[in-house]
């Protein structure tokens, strides 16, 4: 039998870049949940290129962080232009795109996924201005400072003990849970957020994600 925590209906934050093609699978898990358990998730999203901001990183590494700032700014410009329900239609079709068609033209993806949802194309061109960074990286120190600088993404925010918000970097899973193996990912979630103290289980990844 689920604890009462496992039961209650839960309100889940989930921060991502869309780039990372770990967080997809976790964001997809997510929706997953939300068809076996009472949750409702809502969604954010921080900046690997932020979170790296003045590391010394492999060069192919440090080229990848120059691409990274254009999706992240594009659905930071959508939310503010369209309101928080853009986020996750928005980052759905870009993650179909990068992640599940494997395609790697930035600007088409990106103008592509505008399209899918509905979007003027004049966005894309936040991809390549500041403008919006201010915000962008608001929102990414409120879904990281609570979980710390030395991870990454996905991070979510989940009720904890005695109802504290209690920020986690992961699930790191592959392929997508489905249906009711889901489901007891997520309780045993919530179990590991309400227990005090509670930090950390790791293990080495064995292989790399599986999108299907």
């Amino acid at each position: 039998m689920l604890n009462d925590s496992a039961i209650e209906s839960v309100t889940a934050d989930f921060w991502f870049d869309p780039l990372c093609p770990w967080a997809w699978i976790t964001s997809r898990w997510m929706l997953e949940v939300e068809q076996v358990r009472p949750v409702t998730t809502r969604w954010h999203v921080m900046s690997l290129a932020v979170l790296n901001e003045g590391r010394e990183l492999p060069p192919e590494y440090a080229d990848f962080m120059k691409t990274a700032w254009g999706p992240v700014r594009v659905v930071t410009a959508a939310r503010l232009e369209h309101g928080d329900d853009i986020v996750l239609p928005l980052y759905t079709a870009l993650g179909t795109r990068f992640h599940t068609k494997g395609e790697k033209d930035h600007a088409a993806v990106i103008g592509e996924s505008l399209a899918d949802v509905g979007l003027p194309h004049r966005l894309a061109r936040a991809a390549e201005t500041d403008d919006y960074d201010d915000e962008l990286r608001r929102t990414h120190l409120e879904g990281m400072e609570p979980v710390g600088m030395d991870v990454g993404t996905p991070v979510i925010h989940v009720p904890g003990h005695d109802g504290e918000k209690i920020a986690f970097f992961g699930p790191v899973v592959t392929p997508v849970p489905r249906g009711e193996a889901a489901g007891r990912l997520w309780d045993g979630t919530l179990l590991v957020a309400g227990t005090p103290g509670f930090y950390e289980i790791k293990r080495t990844r064995s292989e790399g994600p599986t999108f299907d």
